[in-house]
């Protein structure tokens, strides 16, 4: 009982211990902040990265495809059964994206990938990035009347977005005004003097001879294939980095918008491959907050795209595409699945791979830097050991003559050990627990805080337009804050002993010889 007495006297009235107090609660404090914010970044970004990947891929070597992708479904159903969900196949290739604005060009390289707008959904959340309603509860590439998002529909959840209102005019009624505003154009140049209709024929002119005949004969021109300028092109989904730029007003700024057209350059099938190109019409964005995505993804009708590229044997009509995602059960282990359609699949004509086999760069560079940053902020506490360390023994030297005192009156040497020893505990259960409380609260209330802060220094803390985040994500996780509080516990305590081995060694004539 007296040694804790004598714990709890000496941590109230020393208070030069508050020192390591503090630096074991901003210690733990720090570690469950950032670890919160990491695995909250982390599971955001894991998300993200397989709402486009299916959990298990299969894969063609060259941008040919190959054939009769139903076959190669049922295939997988036989091997999988019922742990397959979904399965859609797609086409993925390089391409180039033209549209005009501001009465120029702009290029850009995209990676065009050919969906079936009826399977697709099956397979991952394609649906869920799609910026008309309608569109995420069925995809359709129909170009829609309107009734297009004008805000963005993920940031609302979180209280945040910027308004897009030029998303009200979006679709069809965007069409007509193209065209509406095209014949006046046409109209205005028709009527302006120095044009081909007001000036007459040159004296003397001929008419155009055809001498490729037997006969000479004046050229009839071709007829010409009736189009109505009103009737969409084949539709598109745009990522919508691709088609959007932001103004210092953090405002969305459209370059084209549902309703427009826009050119796709891309390779044929054959070899060696040819540039083939055609006219496409917007239909909606695709958005799902990762800018590698969303800055490069073109998704058109997969048998357009086979149609354009060659990819359909004129003898059988079997089809060619270059990739089948698959999607699985909740619980089934992913890298067992793959490795058994790597053998049920010849590798030299297929690869199959894991979302996380595609994207694993990233994620260890991610893991990576959770354990880099964990060991230094573990450093932290671990100073703060040090401190006590030596506050200890500073205690020691102080108070030789009452540790003499208690050994003359019969304590132990393990007694006076277990004093200090205590006393590192009460330490480092103080300091530690002070920080789970401070950093749980800080994790619940980051938000706010962040707000605060960005009004106090006029500078947005989190900036949405770097990270596409409009609430800081956090994840807490019990078995990290238990492990982060045991370790500042442990190291509070390791850091007694040797201070407590040194005072349970003082004898008593030795402490008490010149009092």
């Amino acid at each position: 009982m007296y040694k804790f007495l004598l714990c709890w006297r000496y941590l109230r009235t020393r208070y030069i211990a508050l020192a390591s107090i503090v630096s074991v609660t901003l210690g733990v404090a720090t570690m469950i902040v950032v670890n919160a914010v990491m695995q909250g970044f982390t599971e955001e970004m894991y998300e993200r990265l397989h709402s486009i990947l299916s959990d298990v891929v299969i894969e063609a070597h060259s941008l040919e495809g190959f054939p009769d992708p139903k076959w190669h479904m049922e295939r997988v159903q036989r091997e999988l059964g019922d742990d397959v969900v979904g399965m859609t196949p797609t086409i993925h290739v390089p391409a180039m994206l033209s549209f005009q604005y501001g009465g120029q060009w702009v290029t850009r390289p995209v990676q065009l990938i050919g969906i079936d707008e009826k399977t697709q959904a099956t397979a991952g959340e394609f649906a869920r990035f799609l910026q008309h309603p309608a569109n995420r509860d069925q995809m359709s590439f129909e170009l829609r009347e309107g009734g297009y998002d004008t805000v963005d529909h993920q940031a609302a959840k979180g209280g945040g977005g910027s308004n897009r209102d030029a998303m009200k005019g979006a679709g069809t009624e965007r069409r007509r005004r193209n065209y509406d505003a095209q014949q006046r154009f046409d109209s205005a140049v028709q009527r302006a003097p120095g044009t081909a209709n007001n000036v007459a024929p040159k004296a003397g002119s001929q008419p155009t001879i055809d001498i490729g005949s037997d006969i000479f004969a004046e050229k009839r021109p071709e007829p010409k294939v009736e189009y109505d300028p009103l009737k969409p092109h084949t539709g598109v989904v745009l990522g919508i980095a691709l088609a959007t730029y932001r103004d210092k007003e953090n405002q969305d700024r459209f370059l084209v918008l549902p309703g427009d057209d826009v050119k796709l350059t891309f390779p044929t099938a054959g070899t060696p491959p040819k540039a083939l190109d055609d006219v496409f019409t917007v239909v909606d964005f695709y958005e799902c907050k990762m800018s590698e995505y969303d800055s490069s993804f073109v998704f058109v009708p997969i048998e357009k795209l086979q149609e354009l590229r060659g990819m359909v044997d004129p003898q059988s009509g079997t089809r060619f595409v270059t990739a089948i995602q698959i999607k699985l059960r909740d619980g089934v282990d992913n890298q067992l699945v793959r490795n058994k359609l790597r053998r049920a699949f010849p590798p030299e004509l297929v690869s199959v791979q894991t979302w996380q086999d595609k994207q694993g760069p990233l994620l260890t560079a991610v893991q990576m830097e959770t354990r880099i940053l964990n060991l230094l902020l573990f450093m932290i506490v671990a100073v703060a050991g040090f401190g006590i360390l030596a506050i200890f023994f500073m205690i020691v030297v102080e108070k030789t003559k009452d540790i003499g005192i208690l050994k003359s009156l019969g304590a132990s040497s393990s007694g006076i050990m277990g004093i200090f020893v205590g006393y590192g505990l009460l330490l480092g259960a103080v300091g530690a627990g002070g920080g789970m409380v401070i950093g749980l609260l800080f994790v619940a209330y980051i938000d706010k805080i962040a707000d605060a802060l960005a009004w106090l220094t006029g500078k947005p803390v989190f900036d949405p337009q770097i990270y596409y985040f409009f609430r800081i994500p956090t994840i807490v996780d019990p078995f990290t804050v238990t492990w982060i509080v045991a370790g500042a516990l442990t190291i509070a305590v390791l850091a007694s002993v040797l201070p407590a081995r040194r005072a349970s060694r003082l004898h008593p004539v030795e402490a008490l010889r010149y009092e």
